[in-house]
């Protein structure tokens, strides 16, 4: 779009257009796949990365690409910032936000419930770097100001967060850490940008798996941060020239298709989920439901006010967990018994409560009673797809009535 100013459309076109042009030679319309991994250097570029006077080169694809710039420039017109970075997975995102902005001697306040790799990279390998990490319950204001110490420097969000769909109220949290001169990153991969824009409300990082709802189908890898345009350099510099976690040109281009049907794929992700989580709030075998678009959520409220849409993701409990894992792997049809979320496909996997408390989670007795209110002694985490609600909830009804 040489002339029109793709910040100012409608979100729904930007999914589509925004980090894309028509091939100036070809005049292709759909983006190129450059899998090149060098380029033809001008005589004045120099071998190292630190150049600053080739930043704007292509030179080697560890640390510039042009289909990777295509998806980058689209992250941040969808997230309404400066700059995105990209990366080959969700996790090699976020420990490269964590690696690039602490030091030794930081503090770092991270949600007592986060994604299980995030939240095991804080148990094991942040505080040999020196880094004090505190979990608290960020849907507790008061907890989070009594936390923050004059060393923090971040704070880790999840809003909904990973299992529990717990949120997070990320303008109030801001507010605190803006006060005590802390940066807040916030993992937004259950909501996507067509619920919540983590920028908007004051927000320094939003943090993407992009294997999720982005790219939607299951078929590619992604991770990437999302922020200010300094930032976004400082973090390339430091962990994409020199810790090398880059992207697939392919998966990028995979992940942007996927992107140009997220806003339709969010709406009819919502539309199932909301029958899917009605139907089971109303099944006698089911003993709770946990979706943000159900006014049963404790954060309802919330929910509608700081989300556009409530998601594909929901949780569920039955009396015995262990036994209906067994049933659901064995009858489920549509649904797939498998890991992973955001996919065009439904999928659950079973969480134990008490094996995450014991290997995931590093939690105060008062935050685990908490996590049980939610997840009791374990629940189903479910992400639904775009089939048909109607045989998504025939296909449960079957498997339950095997109970």
């Amino acid at each position: 779009m040489k002339n029109l100013d793709v910040r100012q459309l409608k979100l729904k076109t930007q999914a589509v257009h925004a980090g894309e042009t028509p091939d100036e030679k070809t005049g292709a319309s759909s983006p190129n796949i450059v899998m090149s991994s060098t380029y033809i250097a001008s005589p004045e570029v120099g071998f190292s990365a630190e150049n600053e006077e080739q930043s704007n080169e292509y030179v080697y694809s560890r640390w510039k690409n042009p289909t990777l710039e295509q998806l980058e420039n689209k992250l941040a017109i969808l997230e309404n910032a400066e700059a995105s970075v990209v990366f080959g997975s969700g996790m090699a995102a976020i420990t490269s936000l964590f690696v690039t902005f602490l030091r030794p001697g930081d503090q770092l306040i991270m949600s007592d419930i986060t994604y299980a790799g995030a939240s095991e990279y804080a148990n094991e390998i942040l505080p040999n770097m020196g880094i004090e990490i505190d979990r608290v319950n960020l849907s507790d204001l008061p907890s989070l100001s009594a936390a923050i110490k004059p060393n923090c420097k971040m704070i880790y969000v999840e809003s909904p967060c990973n299992p529990i769909c717990r949120l997070t109220d990320i303008a109030a949290v801001t507010q605190v850490a803006k006060a005590h001169g802390a940066k807040v990153a916030v993992d937004s991969t259950f909501a996507s940008p067509i619920a919540t824009q983590p920028i908007n409300l004051g927000a320094d990082f939003v943090i993407h798996s992009l294997t999720k709802f982005m790219g939607g189908h299951g078929d590619a890898l992604g991770g990437a941060v999302i922020g200010s345009q300094d930032d976004m350099d400082e973090l390339r510099r430091v962990m994409l020239v020199h810790g090398g976690g880059v992207m697939s040109p392919f998966n990028a281009w995979l992940i942007m298709r996927g992107i140009a049907t997220l806003p339709l794929r969010m709406r009819a992700h919502q539309e199932a989920a909301t029958a899917v989580s009605q139907y089971l709030e109303n099944h006698p075998k089911v003993e709770q439901v946990v979706y943000p678009g159900l006014s049963s959520h404790p954060q309802h409220d919330l929910a509608k006010q700081q989300m556009r849409n409530f998601s594909g993701m929901l949780t569920f409990r039955v009396k015995d967990g262990p036994r209906a894992t067994r049933l659901f792997a064995e009858y489920l049809e549509i649904f797939h018994y498998a890991v992973s979320l955001g996919h065009h496909r439904s999928l659950l996997f079973y969480m134990p409560t008490d094996d995450l408390l014991s290997t995931t989670f590093k939690l105060t007795e008062r935050q685990a009673a908490s996590y049980r209110a939610y997840a009791g002694d374990g629940m189903f985490r479910t992400s639904i797809g775009i089939e048909d609600p109607d045989d998504l909830c025939a296909d449960l009804e079957f498997a339950l009535s095997k109970l």
